[in-house]
């Protein structure tokens, strides 16, 4: 094995180049249902436990054109009645959310803004926006106020207005420096467009400027992966996200992997994709920075957090407003209803626009917590012992032995620690963990 390698996880999911292996909750979204709505319409009539924090996402559909690895609810070329439209029912539909039990009187300890693209909105309609929020949800305590942004979508003046909307970290869609690469997968941008957004991010004085990456995109080489490190590192922002790119199967490109026509570009495999992933780490470990979970790294642990993870991931509930928006409220999941116009006269009929929903036992909440804070490669057996009364070095001592055995973990007392080729590969050994009845079940 040499230093680049990474070690396969036993016993996982063989990887295929078409599909999710990216895991963001629990149990599958396929087991929501639209017969379970009550559950969700329940929990928002109870007052909840005000030591649970909450938060709230924002979702923004809109952008200027679908990428080709895209999996999420967005539309495009729409014209600025319907984005208008959209944004005054994002505000209805957070008074309407704000008039519940669940959520009247509590305070918000993150935002989070993302797509789609929160960007495509002009400075007006996202002054508009944040106002009609923070009426009907106020958040002047929030820790953390996260904006995602299409590089191409910036202005100079924008930027700075998003600045004085109070955002605490941008996070720049790069995915790639390469003009070529942007261009085969379908980006919207060019690079000078990310190096100019970045320029402004830093001269407007953002607290936390966040470039994601994506490794192993249609048509890149190593030279390629190797120059956005190199550009990165120039840049030096105060965190990084890279993920390995998917193919989910609801995406242009499955579409047109699975075409007949040849594709007339190279997709990197998995073990490529791993190598570039865990190599990038090793070169901004070198430069200074801190790996903090399988994804991100940042400059400065001390002063760079991530609370909407961090939060979610240590059972926080969470509003999510907006079409096909996630939301957790108590102990039930929902997601609202997928279709723009459907989710707009809803919320214009003054009803919440919940399409399917889950409630979820006190053992699938101990499941969720775990595989997600697994993430970030470091477990404390005994915050789930104080959580949930469960010795989880026990309860699920079979994968943890297995795992221990081939090296992917160690475990010390009660500290469980994923080894670093496990963890660039974390989302693969999720499953091991689920319970029976999930094992089998499709993800979305």
């Amino acid at each position: 094995m040499t230093a680049d390698s990474v070690r396969r996880v036993p016993g996982a999911p063989i990887d295929s180049e078409a599909g999710n292996s990216f895991v963001s909750n629990y149990p599958p979204y396929s087991c929501w249902t639209a017969d379970r709505i009550d559950a969700a319409l329940g929990a928002f009539a109870e007052p909840a436990d005000a030591a649970t924090p909450l938060g709230l996402y924002v979702h923004v559909p809109f952008c200027r054109k679908r990428c080709r690895f895209c999996y999420f609810k967005v539309s495009t070329d729409q014209n600025a009645a319907v984005v208008e439209r959209y944004v005054e029912a994002l505000v209805n539909e957070a008074a309407l959310v704000a008039a519940q039990p669940f959520a009247r009187g509590r305070p918000l300890e993150f935002v989070y803004f993302g797509g789609g693209t929160p960007s495509y909105l002009s400075t007006q309609q996202l002054a508009r926006l944040v106002e009609g929020l923070r009426t009907a949800l106020p958040w002047s305590g929030a820790k953390e106020i996260s904006f995602e942004c299409e590089p191409g979508t910036l202005t100079e003046r924008k930027v700075h207005a998003i600045r004085e909307l109070g955002v605490t970290r941008l996070c720049l869609g790069v995915e790639s420096f390469d003009d070529h690469i942007l261009e085969v997968n379908g980006r919207a941008h060019l690079s000078k467009q990310a190096f100019a957004a970045f320029g402004w991010a830093r001269a407007a004085g953002l607290p936390q400027i966040n470039v994601d990456l994506i490794a192993g995109m249609l048509d890149e080489t190593e030279r390629e992966w190797n120059a956005n490190i190199d550009h990165t590192l120039e840049l030096a922002p105060d965190s990084v996200t890279i993920y390995p790119m998917e193919v989910p199967l609801n995406t242009i490109l499955y579409r047109d992997l699975n075409g007949s026509e040849p594709l007339g570009a190279r997709m990197p495999d998995w073990d490529t994709k791993r190598r570039w992933q865990k190599h990038a780490f090793a070169r901004l470990e070198a430069a200074g920075y801190t790996l903090t979970s399988a994804y991100t790294a940042v400059k400065d642990p001390r002063v760079t957090r991530f609370v909407y993870r961090d939060a979610l991931w240590h059972g926080a509930d969470m509003i999510g407003l907006g079409v096909a928006s996630f939301g957790h409220v108590d102990h039930a999941h929902y997601q609202n209803v997928k279709d723009l116009e459907a989710y707009v006269a809803t919320v214009e009929s003054g009803r919440l626009p919940l399409a399917r929903a889950l409630a979820i036992s006190h053992e699938e909440s101990l499941v969720r917590e775990m595989i997600l804070q697994m993430k970030l490669g470091r477990l404390d057996a005994g915050y789930f012992r104080r959580k949930f009364d469960v010795d989880i070095l026990t309860r699920f001592a079979e994968p943890f032995a297995a795992f221990r055995d081939e090296r992917f973990l160690t475990i010390d007392g009660d500290t469980i620690t994923v080894e670093r080729d496990a963890l660039l590969q974390v989302d693969a050994m999720l499953r091991a963990f689920y319970l029976p009845e999930h094992r089998t079940a499709r993800y979305t």
